[in-house]
């Protein structure tokens, strides 16, 4: 059975957003789908948050597939990062993700080392970066690195914001189709 983990965002939960709707829609096809609570959301803790996402893939092998919500994002590298030689993934979806730490000293833990994307595409061949064209947190650019450094498929979502709840007077964010629809073509 294909396994999927959906990895949230800083300072939220696995009920937030777009994570319950995704999450029943791929049951729904047949995958086991698993959105962990990670530690200590609000003072994120990069080895914290690595060691859980190791400890609910549990072994790599191409039929595990991770979705990451912005700090989600760079939590699923730094996992593709630490795996050994011949592990390799199914594919990873990134959802408003980044390659620095946007200024936030909070989260700078996850970001004092360059990210290795040779080592990361060794692991994993079929990457999706999803972005808004008016994310207040995350800039374009961002989703244009994934595309020329990992060869991930852009998709860049109009008025979509930061693909949140609430904040900063966004529109709830409670379903997003392009993860489904990009889980199910990197998946067949």
């Amino acid at each position: 059975m294909k396994k999927v983990i959906i990895i949230h965002c800083w300072e939220r939960y696995p009920n937030y957003c777009w994570y319950p709707n995704t999450k029943k829609e791929l049951e729904d096809k047949g995958y086991e789908v698993i959105v962990p609570e990670m530690p200590e959301t609000n003072l994120p803790k990069f080895n914290a948050w690595l060691s859980e996402l190791r400890r609910v893939a549990g072994e790599s092998n191409e039929n595990l597939y991770l979705i990451g919500h912005s700090l989600g994002c760079i939590t699923i590298l730094r996992y593709l990062e630490g795996l050994k030689e011949n592990e390799k993934i199914g594919g990873a979806i990134l959802v408003a993700g980044f390659t620095d730490n946007l200024g936030f000293k909070e989260i700078k833990g996850f970001f004092e080392t360059p990210i290795d994307f040779k080592k990361i595409k060794s692991h994993c061949s079929k990457f999706v970066a999803i972005h808004s064209d008016n994310d207040p947190y995350v800039p374009l650019k961002h989703g244009n690195i994934f595309k020329e450094k990992l060869g991930a498929k852009l998709i860049v979502k109009h008025n979509m914001g930061h693909f949140s709840g609430e904040i900063e007077k966004e529109e709830s964010c409670t379903q997003l189709p392009d993860v489904v629809r990009s889980l199910l073509e990197i998946s067949e």
